[in-house]
């Protein structure tokens, strides 16, 4: 995994398309950004598991076989985004079946963000989310 630092506040690295990348990048956040911000580490290594899981489910690989992953910390937020090939159907959250063993992560990325969402372009799909640590948390629609 290569690290690209785009600048003080801002990283880029892309991991394999599997479940096992989702525990990289947890170590990576630390690395990279959890000196930064580690009252939120947490809430950010909790939705980068979500997302990347999500994407290794649902979706394809990028044409070279993984994911894209980037993280971005600005005076407001945190923005961490996963890109992967696309899938079928667009990320949704689902309705709450407590018998059910799945289908929480969007519900958990939801409640630990101020928003989270989708773009699809040429490249790939993305899905991202903002935390923001002063705001409240609100529901995506």
């Amino acid at each position: 995994m290569r690290t690209v630092v785009n600048s003080p506040t801002s990283w880029h690295t892309r991991v394999p398309h599997h479940a096992r990348s989702a525990s990289t990048i947890r170590r990576w956040l630390a690395e990279n950004v959890g000196s930064l911000v580690p009252q939120h580490l947490a809430d950010l290594h909790a939705v980068a598991t979500e997302l990347i899981c999500n994407a290794v489910r649902h979706a394809t690989p990028l044409p070279e076989g993984d994911l894209s992953v980037s993280c971005r910390l600005s005076d407001t937020e945190l923005e961490f985004a996963v890109t992967d090939g696309g899938a079928a159907s667009l990320p949704r959250m689902r309705n709450l079946d407590t018998s059910a063993p799945d289908g929480r992560g969007l519900l958990i990325v939801s409640a630990l963000s101020t928003t989270w969402g989708v773009q699809d372009d040429k490249g790939g799909r993305t899905v991202w989310a903002r935390l923001a640590p002063d705001a409240e948390r609100a529901v995506h629609p």
